[in-house]
């Protein structure tokens, strides 16, 4: 009896809370990525860590670093706001899937993690606290909201 009251307690955590912490979460960790290779920029560190440490196939280090900086820099900027929900957290799906497959192929447990918050995000949307909600309800469409 008293773990179904607690499963009930937890039941009731609300879905537009978890969409918000998600997209905030894994919108700083790729934001931080984005802001080092920044930092890093004018120095040559940046261009120097995709020629020798992250060596992408079929891209090469001249173009993968600055399209990867950008990715970092902007698609955060719209999960924070909950504006393009699904479609930001789908190309950092797919820049994840780079990492892992193409980089640090042994940091499964970490892009996993990364993996379910954009899943989460894609599936669900951004939820009541986001543009999306608020365009969408404006329009007349149906909302893009977590349930």
């Amino acid at each position: 009896m008293p773990f179904n009251r607690l499963i009930d307690f937890f039941s009731r955590v609300p879905m537009d809370l978890i969409a918000l912490l998600a997209r905030l979460g894994i919108a700083v960790v790729f934001l931080r990525s984005g802001l080092l290779k920044l930092d890093g920029w004018d120095n040559g560190n940046t261009l120097a860590l995709f020629q020798y440490e992250y060596q992408l196939p079929l891209i090469p280090p001249q173009l993968a670093a600055p399209m990867a900086m950008a990715m970092e820099l902007a698609m955060p900027m719209f999960l924070f706001a909950g504006l393009g929900t699904r479609f930001a957290a789908l190309a950092l799906l797919c820049m994840t899937a780079v990492i892992e497959i193409f980089v640090y192929p042994g940091a499964f447990d970490t892009h996993a993690v990364w993996a379910v918050s954009l899943l989460f995000l894609i599936k669900n949307g951004a939820g009541h606290v986001s543009l999306d909600h608020l365009i969408a309800t404006r329009t007349g469409q149906r909302p893009a909201v977590a349930r």
